[in-house]
């Protein structure tokens, strides 16, 4: 009798060349391969993607546009569940279609009778009371409901979600593994590296400024170089030209700006090359804590508190009242103490690490071993 093969399907923010999600499914496709060989199952994944062709030649996976619903009817028909995430995929700060999209993709697997599977989400904010009931009917019919933080989990209690039936796990990227070694060497405080990882937010651009201050006075007062990481191209290449031009001229040789990153994997080897990354974006957060980069969080949503909060770290810069003195401060501090850092965060990042693919190996049990997850 051969090994079973299974069909899953995948949906989430695919497709759309931000670095941190492609990070994510990268990290799920690797963890599924990784538990399935192990339990003696085959994954065979099919991806719901805003680019088909691009993810299908990136990871090598079948591919169907997400928006177009004869496709993903078609995939989910002969697919044998789906998986839906990660990533903050359940959330109306950015629009109220997001979670209508995601919720009736789950359904309509439901309606087709399919496993389905919430992989390591965010769940949040929900400004509208109005979607806690659909939330909460879809997925009290999930065979799997795992988050990627306790408010997360909160939050689905509150909506009616039954406790028992919640896990909180580590964000699939945080176990996801470094291809090759880091593109620069690191080693000596006067060869530091500080990645910058900014996006548009603040439409008066008062947060970028006061990023643009800070590095300006790290850069007077410390030998750092200073590497932007675009996590999602276009618009953060455009935000990271933004910080570099308002930056003194004499600088520019300790400047640089890495350009068309697809592949989760390489800014991951980018970001292993840097003694400090200052984020807003949750995934290069994730990424330094992953490859023992110290981090300094700048907020714009709740989730990069969550993450620090795992680290038990707080953010050093909010997007609400944005101030250069606080992230100048920790950045400082973060440059002398890099090897302290590490030690300290160590044990956290490593049991972070090592629970990143407990949901993968909960599906693939799931198909060896039979339904009875909870």
């Amino acid at each position: 009798m051969g090994t079973p093969v299974k069909r899953i399907v995948l949906s989430g923010y695919y497709g759309f060349r931000n670095s941190g999600d492609e990070a994510v499914l990268q990290s799920i496709l690797l963890a599924l391969q990784e538990q399935g060989e192990r339990q003696g199952v085959q994954f065979v994944p099919v991806v719901l993607s805003v680019n088909p062709a691009e993810t299908r030649e990136v990871y090598g996976v079948e591919s169907v546009h997400r928006m177009r619903p004869q496709e993903v009817w078609k995939a989910l028909k002969k697919a044998d569940g789906l998986i839906s995430g990660g990533g903050s995929l359940l959330q109306d700060e950015t629009g109220w279609k997001t979670i209508p999209y995601y919720l009736a993709v789950i359904r309509l697997a439901q309606w087709l009778g399919k496993p389905t599977f919430i992989y390591s989400q965010g769940i949040g904010p929900v400004h509208r009371i109005s979607f806690f009931g659909w939330i909460r009917s879809v997925f009290r019919r999930c065979q799997l409901i795992t988050v990627r933080d306790p408010e997360s989990a909160a939050l689905l209690e509150r909506m009616g979600v039954a406790k028992a039936a919640i896990q909180v796990v580590p964000d699939p990227v945080m176990g996801m593994p470094l291809k090759g070694k880091p593109t620069h060497s690191n080693n000596a405080a006067t060869d530091a590296v500080i990645g910058v990882s900014v996006r548009f937010w603040n439409e008066d651009r008062s947060d970028l400024n006061a990023v643009a201050e800070a590095l300006h006075q790290l850069l007077e007062t410390t030998e750092a170089t200073i590497r932007f990481l675009p996590f999602h191209l276009p618009s953060d290449e455009q935000a990271s030209l933004y910080v570099m031009e308002r930056l003194r001229e004499i600088y520019k040789h300790r400047l640089s700006i890495t350009s068309d990153i697809t592949h989760p994997q390489d800014m991951l080897k980018e970001v292993a090359s840097c003694r400090l990354l200052i984020g807003m974006r949750l995934h290069s957060l994730i990424y330094g804590a992953n490859q023992l980069v110290p981090v300094a969080g700048i907020s714009y949503d709740p989730k990069i508190d969550q993450f620090l909060k795992r680290l038990d770290m707080n953010a050093v810069m909010n997007t609400k009242q944005p101030a250069a003195s606080e992230l100048v401060r920790e950045a400082g501090r973060l440059l002398t103490g890099y090897e302290q850092w590490k030690l300290d965060k160590q044990p956290a990042i490593e049991r972070l690490k090592n629970e990143a693919q407990r949901p993968a190996e909960q599906i693939a049990s799931f198909y060896t071993k039979g339904r009875g997850m909870r």
